[in-house]
């Protein structure tokens, strides 16, 4: 009879937790990079003089700016928000966790649309000349814009760029609340195992000598009465 040898079949390498921690690890250090530089941008670039020009007023002109605030304050806000919910991520678990790497996101999305539609509004001017002039139909001259609507743009973009790394992997990233959580299973643990000690030694009060008055002090503070025998 012919020998038959057994041949080991290999078996498919599955992805393990070691292996997917560094790359939440990598996820997570990027998320935060991108959405914490994307909201300092956004906040310093609305600051910045957005929209330049002049308005006539007698038979001269006065310079007028805007800055991206007086342009849109959406850009601004909604980078706080996005901020506070890059925070919020490790607060909150599963769905919840889903639902503020949206409003991440969004945030991100949302100051981008704002502040590239602000790179050519002149509304904010108008009502400046208006103001000037005195003369509510009093438009801005020689409007010129500069190039901080785009960086404040580019900065949404940062932001919307962690929004969709957390909804990518997210779910891998730990929580705030999972020390405690495991703080609190080790102190039931530990109770359980050392529940019987402790509580002996609780039950073992220290004798008062009614001779020594520190010992008589030291029962009261403990809401013992020094006069009941041992």
């Amino acid at each position: 009879m012919g020998c038959v040898s057994a041949v080991p079949v290999s078996q498919p390498r599955t992805a393990t937790p070691a292996t997917d921690a560094p790359s939440s690890r990598r996820s997570l250090a990027v998320a935060l990079l991108l959405g914490a530089v994307g909201a300092a941008v956004v906040l310093i670039a609305s600051g910045q003089v957005w929209a330049e020009g002049s308005a006539a007023v007698g038979g001269g002109s006065v310079p007028l700016d805007a800055d991206g605030r007086d342009v849109t304050g959406v850009p601004a806000a909604l980078a706080v928000v996005g901020l506070a919910a890059l925070v919020a991520v490790f607060a909150v678990r599963r769905a919840g966790r889903l639902l503020v790497s949206v409003l991440l996101t969004l945030s991100g999305a949302g100051a981008t649309a704002a502040a590239f539609l602000g790179a050519s509004d002149s509304t904010a001017l108008d009502e400046k000349a208006a103001k000037t002039t005195g003369d509510t139909a009093a438009t801005i001259d020689a409007l010129s814009h500069t190039g901080w609507p785009y960086v404040t743009a580019a900065g949404s973009v940062l932001i919307l760029l962690a929004g969709l790394l957390a909804l990518r992997y997210g779910r891998q990233w730990p929580a705030m609340s999972g020390r405690y959580e495991r703080d609190g299973a080790a102190a039931s643990g530990d109770s359980g195992e050392h529940g019987g000690v402790r509580a002996r030694a609780a039950r073992r009060a220290p004798v008062v000598d009614p001779d020594r008055p520190e010992d008589v002090w030291k029962a009261l503070d403990r809401g013992e009465d020094p006069t009941r025998d041992g």
